[in-house]
């Protein structure tokens, strides 16, 4: 599919973190800003409540900032109406970006022709990742184009860092992906394996820490 000339029925921004005060950070204003530059007439859709690699930051009450709602908050600010934006605050990381985009929005409400932004860093296993999720059985015909924007903002030790784990995720992912074929396997090592999700990983969450070094500004 040619995203440039394509229409969808919603244009899907993943989560890319949120600075310590609780604002966006460049390559995440890229992404929104390329998303309201294709939408047209079609929904945006934030994706993420934050990462598990650190806490979130807090508004002026206490409460968590998510990183869907600060997206959302930057849409409506650019002049895009609250009742065409879309946001997920269940997920803390992209394979959790792509299973509750799909199973809370794209599905109940049939959106069938997805357009994907992300930075061009996280684009290849972002692509994997939301082609698996949409591809498990029963599927529902999605159609899904994808785009990257510029990696702004981003210190140069810290990107190389997250390039490097990227890779090493996407090799982790391809390995996995083979063995889950339908939403049904997926539900069950997502919420019983994987470590975001699972109730022992909430459980577990905040005894260990992740040395991420410079690629944690990343997230």
């Amino acid at each position: 599919m040619n995203a440039m000339h394509a229409a969808f029925d919603v244009v899907l921004v993943p989560g890319g973190g949120l600075l310590p005060d609780g604002t966006l950070p460049p390559w995440v204003i890229n992404r929104l800003e390329r998303a309201v530059a294709r939408a047209g007439d079609a929904a945006i859709l934030t994706l993420s409540a934050g990462t598990t690699y650190k806490p979130p930051p807090l508004d002026a009450r206490g409460f968590p900032r998510f990183e869907s709602v600060e997206a959302a908050r930057l849409l409506v600010a650019q002049g895009i109406a609250p009742e065409r934006i879309l946001t997920e605050t269940t997920s803390y990381d992209t394979i959790g970006n792509a299973y509750f985009s799909r199973v809370i929005h794209a599905e109940p409400r049939t959106l069938r022709r997805l357009l994907v932004i992300t930075s061009d860093f996280h684009l290849p296993r972002t692509q994997f990742i939301f082609e698996w999720v949409y591809g498990l059985t029963p599927t529902n015909d999605f159609s899904l184009a994808f785009e990257a924007v510029a990696d702004s903002g981003i210190a140069a030790e810290a990107l190389s860092e997250r390039r490097a784990k990227e890779a090493r995720a996407l090799a982790d992912v391809r390995s996995l992906a083979g063995g889950i074929t339908s939403l049904a396997q997926f539900h069950d090592w997502f919420f019983f394996e994987h470590r975001a999700y699972a109730t022992s990983g909430w459980l577990e969450r905040g005894q260990g820490t992740d040395d991420l070094g410079a690629a944690l500004s990343t997230y």
